[in-house]
C-alpha cells in the first residue's frame, strides 16, 4: 500500500456556476487522482487544499521557536509549530506527492509558498553542517515521486521556450522538491488560458490525458508483482 499526498493551491474551485471560472490545475489533478484511486483504491490518501485553507505565514516568533532546542521550547512555541509538525508528518508519510498550482504573476501562489515555508525546516526536512563547505544543507527525506500540475495564461515557459526566463513556477517547485524528499518528478502543464483559442483547448486536453497516463503508469508500476500480473492479464 502507498500513501498519496495531494496539494491543491488554486484560489478557484474545481467547479463553479460559470465553467469558465473552473480551476484548470485542480481538474487536471483530479483526473490523476481519479485514475489512481480506480487502480489502487486501498491506498491512503491525504488531501490539503492550501488555496482555500492556506497555512499561516511564518513569523519572527515561528523562526524563534524553530531554532529553540526542542526540549527547551515553551508550550506557546510548541503550539506555534504544531501545524508545521503536522504538515511535515504528511510529507514524510507520502510516497507520491501531487501538487497542482496555477501560475500567478509568473510564480507560485502565496498560499503554496506558505505551505513550503512551514515544511522546509531545519532538523526536520534538512540539516545544516558547515563541514560540507559551500553546500551545508542536506535533505533528510528521500524516495518520493512528485507530480507537478501547472496551468498558465501564456505559453512558452519550457526550456527553450519564448518565455523560458519568465516562468518561475515549475523551476521553483523543482528546487524545493529536494526538501520534500523527491527523487523523481513528472510535470504536466496546461497553457494558453488567456488566449482561449484552440491551442488552449488542445493544451488542456493533452494535460488531462498526460495526467491519466502518468497515474496509470505509476499506479501499476508500484503494485505488488502478483497483483501487477493479474492486472496485465485482464
Amino acid at each position: 500500500m502507498s500513501t498519496v499526498l495531494h496539494i491543491d493551491s488554486s484560489v478557484r474551485a474545481a467547479k463553479n456556476p460559470n465553467p469558465d471560472h473552473d480551476s484548470i490545475s485542480r481538474n487536471i489533478a483530479l483526473r490523476f487522482m481519479d485514475t489512481w484511486k480506480r487502480n489502487r483504491p486501498e491506498d491512503e490518501y491525504i488531501y490539503r487544499d492550501v488555496g482555500v485553507n492556506p497555512p499561516d505565514f511564518i513569523t519572527q516568533d515561528w523562526i524563534g521557536a524553530v531554532f529553540t532546542p526542542e526540549e527547551q521550547r515553551t508550550p506557546a512555541q510548541k503550539e506555534r509549530l504544531a501545524l508545521s509538525d503536522k504538515l511535515i508528518a504528511e510529507v514524510a508519510a507520502a510516497d507520491i506527492i501531487l501538487i497542482s498550482s496555477p501560475m500567478y504573476n509568473y510564480g507560485m501562489p502565496a498560499q503554496l509558498k506558505a505551505w513550503f515555508d512551514q515544511i522546509v525546516r531545519i532538523n526536520k526536512t534538512f540539516d545544516f553542517d558547515l563541514a560540507r563547505g559551500d553546500f551545508p544543507l542536506q535533505p533528510l527525506l528521500s524516495g518520493k515521486t512528485l507530480i507537478i500540475v501547472t496551468s498558465s495564461g501564456e505559453f512558452g515557459f519550457e526550456k527553450g521556450g519564448i518565455r523560458e526566463d519568465s516562468g518561475h513556477l515549475a523551476p521553483h517547485l523543482r528546487t524545493l522538491s529536494t526538501y520534500l524528499g523527491v527523487d523523481t518528478i513528472y510535470e504536466i502543464a496546461s497553457e494558453y488560458q488567456e488566449f482561449g483559442d484552440e491551442r488552449h483547448r488542445l493544451s488542456v486536453a493533452n494535460a488531462r490525458d498526460r495526467a491519466e497516463s502518468i497515474a496509470s503508469e505509476l499506479s501499476i508500476s508500484t503494485l505488488a508483482p502478483s497483483f501487477k500480473n493479474e492486472v496485465a492479464n485482464v
